[in-house]
């Protein structure tokens, strides 16, 4: 398959296409931040980098189109935020002009589910399919709702039920102070933290392996600070999980599981940068899921063979296509498949 991926930065599309078992021919990544594409080189060598997405202008070979196009003008967590003509959102006009330049078989756009109503309409018209809207709290210990745009036959997965204490590394990060103006931790026999929220209540109380979320600490009007899963990784961390020795922030590994990546897989860089890129990635296991529904619902054995026959005769010779036909047919149509 030929993938090209706009704003592609860590190359999480390439890590789902991998996961749903999909043999690649080429994928072409358009991305400008340098420590996206640094965190991408070190992991997938064979990549094609390009620059800006303004500078494709002739069209590629493409089965499969892939982005998310910047969220900053659309999420509402952007009070200035000027939709779909905001100076970072407006590329997502880039992606339209890609798609009818190209022409791929396939196409998935991601954006945020808290875009206004009028950006999702406009979307909608332009790409010409409903989105469905998956949060990415069934697959992974974050809560990430995300709009999905694409001509890939898909379902909302099943709740795989992960736990954020089953992605918790088995270290003893700096305790965080018990007393702040934010919260107040009680250490017994079961640790809690009463968190200042703004409701009616005025509080909220954490239990452990719960979440806390530490950002805008004066803020009068947030809510929604306490939780079971992390709340959407956001380009900066700020978020603790209560233990029974107190509050502690998350790892930069804990963020990569979040998103369904590999340990180490941003190592190499600074933390900083590390959660800058995860911040703004796509959780894995949301788009491998959607490519698994693509070759559930579009592959006969003939359209199987057509499409990765000669790919797989190369890097598996040892294998007969029969016998690889069947793994598909056992891995893809089996519905418990996805969960086990």
């Amino acid at each position: 398959m030929n993938v090209l991926s706009l704003f592609d930065g860590i190359s999480c599309a390439r890590v789902a296409l991998d996961r749903a078992g999909i043999p690649i021919k080429s994928y072409t990544a358009y991305e400008i931040d340098k420590h996206a594409i640094e965190i991408s080189k070190k992991n997938y060598p064979s990549i094609i980098h390009k620059g800006d997405v303004k500078e494709l202008q002739n069209p590629i070979k493409v089965d499969l189109l892939i982005g998310g196009s910047p969220c900053t003008d659309l999420s509402r967590a952007n009070n200035n935020g000027k939709g779909l003509e905001g100076e970072r959102s407006k590329l997502f006009w880039e992606y339209v002009r890609i798609l009818k330049l190209c022409k791929p078989k396939y196409f998935i756009l991601e954006n945020v589910a808290s875009m206004k109503p009028d950006d999702k309409e406009i979307i909608t018209r332009e790409l010409g399919v409903e989105p469905i809207m998956i949060d990415a709290g069934l697959v992974s210990a974050q809560t990430r709702r995300r709009y999905f745009w694409t001509n890939i036959d898909t379902v909302v997965p099943k709740n795989r039920n992960i736990t954020l204490q089953s992605i918790l590394e088995p270290i003893n990060n700096p305790i965080l102070p018990l007393t702040t103006e934010l919260y107040t931790v009680s250490i017994g026999n079961e640790t809690t933290a009463k968190v200042k929220e703004a409701t009616k209540q005025g509080f909220a109380v954490a239990k452990e392996y719960q979440t806390i979320d530490l950002s805008f600490p004066k803020s009068k009007t947030r809510r929604g600070r306490v939780g079971d899963k992390v709340k959407t990784l956001m380009t900066t961390l700020s978020i603790g999980v209560l233990l029974k020795q107190g509050i502690r922030m998350l790892t930069t590994t804990e963020c990569e599981r979040l998103q369904s990546l590999p340990d180490n897989y941003t190592s190499g860089t600074s933390d900083r940068q590390r959660i800058k890129c995860l911040g703004n990635a796509f959780n894995v296991e949301v788009i491998a899921h959607i490519l698994k529904n693509f070759l559930k619902h579009k592959l006969s054995r003939d359209e199987w063979e057509a499409e990765f026959g000669a790919l797989y005769k190369q890097t598996l010779p040892h294998r007969t296509l029969d016998d690889l036909y069947e793994d598909y047919v056992k891995t893809w149509n089996d519905p418990e498949a996805e969960d086990s």
